[in-house]
């Protein structure tokens, strides 16, 4: 499959001042495979050492740390000569040997010609632990579920993908339109988990595709009982499964009173702390303003809680993937739960948007997220049919002054006096739709 953040990883390689790398992201969506993939193509050579699986090697690790000596032991216990620049360490479920995570400090210090990616599923629990961790001696990159056009591409549609990038900004014909419009039903349905898109890949068989996504879901709920205290494991599965009913609510603001009659916020907090670190769930904070910098107008009370990933939420929800695929309502369905949780997605992948939040004024308006572009900011309404209106924005849009909101829906692209509308299936390309809207080069550059 192609996968954007390996052109990340090739800029890593070659990067001035390189970092030993960690690569964050939940459990199966697909960091080994990636990095492997990276290693085949851009080394002579590859050592993949699972941390989870090899417990003996944490001898190697005690002492002091002397890269050296650790290169010289992995070489002569896996039988391979590590070459600096030549050869790709690979430290998976890092987090499972404390030391050898405080051991990328002085990689980073005393041995930066060997080049180290690290994975960890439940890196970010494990720190919350107290694991020692080398601030400022690593690099970061974070991979998500394939986006809808790494979804587009896996189906072999690379080329309209080119043709949408290198078109004007101009309406498409209704063609495209309905072309991705399908495909867009098609990844609510799979979402963007590496195993059931290939499941689809393979045998264009729906009930594959949930087998996948089944297993997927029992094996977060496995690392409950398996990586979290006893004590937490009840409270994260209340948690855990009161998702669909919080983003069924018209106004999803987090409640905790839905996690479980009478539940309050100091009882479950280190829970929903523990699904964030995981990286199973999604927060968006309320902001009190719509200016720079964002985060200072954060309300900490107030926030609303989305999945990983669109398809597991769809069959965490029930929803048949025949009603998806049948229904011409699909995407009001379920309060427009999976529209915001498609757009939220979208978002969240543009490498130039660091915190996505939502806004609400003091009377009923609410604009669905909110975020920087380094430059200004930019309120988004999403909408889960052709109808555009969005009040909402209007609100926001009068009492911010704001240079430029978007709206995405299932109408076709127009600009009008500061207000984008991107049709939700080429919302992946709002960077190039910026620069053309706008006329000028953000500061941070298009962000995708």
């Amino acid at each position: 499959m192609h996968r954007r953040l390996l052109d990340d990883l090739k800029a890593w390689k070659i990067k001035k001042g390189r970092l030993p790398l960690i690569l964050k992201g939940a459990r199966q969506v697909g960091k080994t495979w990636l990095l492997n993939e990276f290693g085949k193509a851009c080394f002579d050579d590859v050592l993949y050492i699972n941390f989870e699986n090899a417990a003996n090697l944490e001898e190697l690790f005690d002492g002091v740390i002397e890269p050296q000596r650790i290169i010289d032991m992995l070489g002569a216990l896996h039988g391979k000569k590590i070459i600096p620049e030549k050869t790709l360490l690979i430290f998976d479920e890092v987090q499972e040997i404390p030391r050898a995570l405080t051991s990328l400090k002085y990689f980073a210090e005393n041995a930066p010609e060997y080049p180290i990616c690290c994975a960890g599923s439940l890196l970010g629990v494990a720190l919350h632990k107290g694991t020692s961790f080398p601030v400022g001696k690593v690099d970061f990159l974070t991979l998500q579920p394939l986006t809808f056009e790494e979804f587009l591409i896996a189906n072999d549609e690379e080329m309209l993908c080119e043709f949408i990038r290198k078109s004007s900004f101009a309406p498409l014909a209704q063609a495209f339109a309905d072309k991705l419009s399908d495909y867009l039903k098609l990844y609510f349905i799979i979402g963007g988990m590496p195993a059931p898109v290939q499941a689809w890949l393979d045998d264009r068989d729906f009930t594959r595709v949930e087998e996948k996504q089944l297993a997927i879901l029992d094996t977060y709920t496995q690392d409950f009982s398996k990586h979290a205290p006893s004590s937490l494991v009840p409270k994260l599965r209340y948690l855990w499964n009161s998702i669909p009913s919080q983003l069924a609510k018209e106004n999803k603001k987090f409640i905790y009173g839905l996690v479980k009659e009478g539940a309050r916020a100091r009882e479950y907090e280190d829970a929903l702390l523990w699904l964030l670190d995981s990286g199973l769930i999604r927060r968006v904070g309320r902001i009190t303003k719509g200016a720079l910098p964002l985060k200072a107008y954060e309300d900490l009370k107030s926030f609303k809680i989305y999945h990983l990933d669109i398809g597991l939420l769809r069959v965490m929800s029930e929803l048949s993937p025949h009603i998806i695929i049948e229904s011409t309502r699909v995407f009001q369905e379920f309060k427009g739960a999976l529209t915001e949780q498609f757009v939220l997605q979208e978002l969240s992948s543009f490498s130039g948007i660091r915190n996505i939040y939502y806004w609400t004024s003091d009377a009923t308006a609410e604009v669905d997220f909110v975020f920087s572009d380094g430059r200004r900011v930019i309120p988004v309404e999403a909408k889960a049919s052709e109808n555009v209106q969005a009040q909402s924005l209007k609100v926001y849009r009068a009492k911010y002054d704001t240079e430029l909101a978007v709206r995405t829906s299932l109408a076709n692209l127009r600009y009008d006096d500061g207000l984008l509308n991107i049709p939700l299936y080429v919302l992946w390309n709002f960077g190039n739709y910026e620069l053309m809207a706008l006329g000028t080069q953000p500061k941070s550059g298009p962000l995708i």
